[in-house]
């Protein structure tokens, strides 16, 4: 069976075992990269198509005849067009709970990174005195305790689960919100209540057309003035324009952002230069080895059981 990895390199530094995907599919071929323009010719003949971040759209799922299964290697599904493959009978298969250890980790090297103003203190140190550096109140603002502060969470699924039990390691206050467009669930507050009462904010949930930029000036408006953003999720549930304008005015203690609503991006607010309290990461919360190699094991996986005839992994 005929298949194609069209984005290998954005998964593996070349420091992944492919041996469990090649054992399920013998003629496999491994693409670094594939442009746009590339991507009907790579899989106009092929049955299996495995991909990180290139976008298939109908024209493109019409043009692939053969086309039975799409392994995608991640949870989201907002690049490949769903009710069209359903329409022409193709597969498509997610990984979850790859990335959980991951992007919690990441998640907290953000918040620890602008409570302890690591940035602001290593310039100090590097480029000036250490006597300096000594000073307790650097540009960014004081360093903090998290011990006593809340932290709000967007997203009750594992990986938000997994950054509460951390921040319950550092004697911080859990709130959870109700995401948007869904109904009220005990024990949980309305996303306006928690943008006011908590000094950290952390996102995630999906990209939903009810979760789509959630984040704007009016919600960081009600934000505390020395609060803490941060995403981890997906870019575009944020208004990039707002928080740039938010923090650059002093409205926001800092943001922790992972993802951009494009990527690669091309003109985003954000890459403003000298924008105060922003931490900006090029989507790597994810990117831990352990996590790519279970990653690319699960879509293994999930390949050896549609051709068993099996749903596993299955979203389509």
């Amino acid at each position: 069976m005929r298949a194609v990895f069209l984005d290998y390199q954005t998964v593996s530094y070349d420091d992944l075992d492919t041996a469990m995907l090649t054992g399920v599919m013998d003629d496999l071929h491994f693409y670094p990269m594939t442009l746009d323009v590339q991507i009907a010719e790579r899989i106009c003949d092929i049955e299996i198509v495995l991909l990180n971040k290139v976008r298939l759209s109908r024209a493109l799922l019409q043009g692939a005849r053969k086309l039975r299964l799409i392994v995608l290697a991640g949870t989201g599904t907002d690049g490949i067009d769903l009710l069209a493959a359903q329409e022409l009978g193709m597969g498509v298969c997610n990984v979850r709970g790859y990335c959980t250890s991951s992007v919690a980790q990441h998640t907290w090297g953000l918040i620890l990174s602008l409570t302890q103003q690591l940035p602001a203190y290593a310039r100090l140190g590097a480029r000036e005195s250490w006597a300096a550096a000594e000073r307790p109140h650097p540009k960014g603002g004081p360093i903090r305790e998290l011990a006593g502060l809340t932290l709000g969470i967007v997203g009750w699924g594992e990986l938000g689960r997994a950054v509460g039990k951390i921040a319950q390691a550092f004697g911080m206050r859990i709130e959870i919100a109700n995401r948007p467009g869904e109904p009220a669930a005990p024990g949980r507050v309305d996303l306006e209540q928690l943008l006011a009462t908590a000094d950290i904010v952390s996102l995630h949930c999906p990209l939903t057309d009810s979760t789509r930029g959630m984040i704007g000036a009016a919600q960081l408006a009600l934000m505390k003035p020395d609060a803490l953003l941060i995403n981890t999720a997906r870019g575009a549930l944020i208004d990039s324009a707002a928080l740039a304008a938010a923090l650059i005015r002093g409205r926001l203690g800092g943001a922790g952002i992972d993802v951009l609503s494009q990527e690669p991006p091309i003109d985003d607010a954000l890459l403003q230069p000298d924008i105060p309290n922003l931490l900006l990461t090029p989507h790597i919360a994810w990117a831990a080895r352990e996590s790519r190699q279970r990653c690319i094991d699960e879509m293994a996986a999930n390949v050896q059981d549609f051709l068993r005839g099996g749903r596993h992994g299955r979203v389509v």
